[in-house]
Formats: C-alpha cells, sequence, structure tokens
C-alpha cells in the first residue's frame, strides 16, 4: 500500500469516527434534552394525558373560541414531542381525581367547570369577577392583596400554573391556563411552549404560578406577552377573611 493510498484510508477512517462521534453526541444531548422536558409535563414515553376544553360563554350553543382550539393545537404538539397520547374532554364531562394523569385545563371559572374546582382547591388566593355585566372589574383578577383589571385588546392578563398534588412524586401535574380572554389563554399556551425549557431551570419539577400580561392583542395577537411575576405564595394562600362590619352604637 502506497503512503498516498494509506493516508486516503485513514482519512476515510478518521471522518467516519467523527461523523459516528458527532452522531453519538447529538443523539445523547437529544435524548437528555427529551428526558427533561418529559419529566417537567409529566409525559414520559407512551403515557396518558387530558386536554381540558372549555366552553364559548358568548355562544348560545356549547362551543369553543377559536384562540382556544388554537391553544389546544399548541398544546397537542407539545404532548406529542414528548412521545405521549392525549384525551380531549369536555370541562362538564371530566369525573377523575387530580394527579392520575397529567392534566391541560384550558379557559377561565367562567367557561370551565374542572377550572373552578381545581382554584377552589389549589389556588384559594385567586378569586376572579365572572360577572357578565359592564363594568370596570369585570374580569379583574384578585391576587393576595392585589387587583388586576383588564383593558381588552390592549392590557390582559393571565395565570400559567403548573400544580402537583401534594408530595407524591409519581404524581403527575395539572398546568392551568387561566385567562382573561380566550386570546390570552392561546398566549399563555404559547408562552408555555416558547419557555419550557427556562422555567424547568428555574422551577424544577416543583409548583408554581405565572402572572403574565398580554400587551396590545388587538394588534400583536397573542405574541406579546410580559411576566408580571411569580405570585405562587400569594396564590396558594388563603385570602384573608373580610372585616366585620362595624356595630351600630346606640345611645341609651
Amino acid at each position: 500500500m502506497t503512503d498516498d493510498v494509506r493516508n486516503i484510508v485513514l482519512g476515510v477512517v478518521a471522518a467516519g469516527i467523527s461523523a459516528a462521534l458527532g452522531w453519538f453526541v447529538r443523539a445523547y444531548l437529544w435524548k437528555r434534552r427529551l428526558r427533561r422536558k418529559q419529566a417537567f409535563f409529566g409525559l414520559p414515553d407512551s403515557s396518558e394525558s387530558l386536554l381540558v376544553v372549555n366552553r364559548d360563554p358568548a355562544a348560545s350553543e356549547p362551543a369553543v373560541h377559536r384562540f382556544d382550539v388554537f391553544a389546544l393545537l399548541e398544546l397537542s404538539a407539545l404532548i406529542k414531542d414528548c412521545g405521549a397520547h392525549v384525551q380531549l374532554v369536555t370541562q362538564d364531562m371530566v369525573h377523575q381525581g387530580f394527579g392520575e394523569r397529567t392534566e391541560f385545563c384550558v379557559g377561565g371559572p367562567g367557561s370551565n367547570r374542572r377550572m373552578v374546582a381545581h382554584m377552589a382547591a389549589m389556588l384559594p388566593g385567586v378569586r376572579i369577577n365572572i360577572d357578565p355585566e359592564p363594568g370596570p372589574d369585570r374580569g379583574a383578577f384578585q391576587i393576595g392583596a392585589e387587583r388586576y383589571r383588564m383593558d381588552a385588546g390592549v392590557t390582559e392578563y393571565v395565570l400559567l400554573a403548573r400544580l402537583t398534588a401534594g408530595d407524591r412524586r409519581e404524581a403527575r401535574p395539572a398546568f392551568l391556563f387561566c385567562g382573561q380572554r380566550a386570546i390570552t389563554n392561546q398566549a399563555a399556551t404559547r408562552y408555555l411552549a416558547r419557555h419550557h425549557e427556562k422555567l424547568a431551570r428555574k422551577h424544577g419539577n416543583n409548583s408554581f404560578v405565572l402572572l403574565l400580561k398580554v400587551v396590545n392583542s388587538q394588534a400583536y395577537g397573542p405574541d406579546v406577552v410580559e411576566l408580571v411575576g411569580d405570585v405562587t405564595r400569594a396564590a396558594t394562600s388563603p385570602l384573608p377573611a373580610p372585616a366585620p362590619a362595624p356595630r351600630n352604637s346606640h345611645r341609651a
């Protein structure tokens, strides 16, 4: 074998080894990233999950708002990426406990009974005004001592929560997307899809409740979202009891 042939053979072998090592490293990093994503969402391979659909309160017949449909599509893509299965159920047809399967619950308490149950059980520090009558507090959030009013199409708020049942390590999380309008629900699902790696690094697999602000949705849709803050402590702590009304004093 001449030196030229030997050099060509060694070059081909070196290129093959480099390609194999590169493929192995990429596959390893992809697998590790997938496992972290699956752990955060509570979606191991071939696991089952629930997508809980709300109803459009403005419709006379049971219907889903188009922005909520978009939110469900984005969540379905996340679930598929984790190699899991999904069951789509309406908000009035969920008859099971919490923590058995990963759950994605979309819609505020005015359109989703399941959300009402989750908030009563796990978010006692949150109150949402679902009065249909127009007024400055329509749709307003009260979280602890703070109130967040909606200016439709300009400034709107949505809660994004990852909640787990107690200290059970095997319990699957529930993700809540509770917005003042349907477009804010989609904004929260898109925020989760874009930032789940960052959220996993910060919170691990623990519970959290984030308050997001959707800015100028009438122009930018669900794309411009700001993180107002982590409101986990206020949202999971019971609201203080209202002060008793003063008694009328009567002079003899």
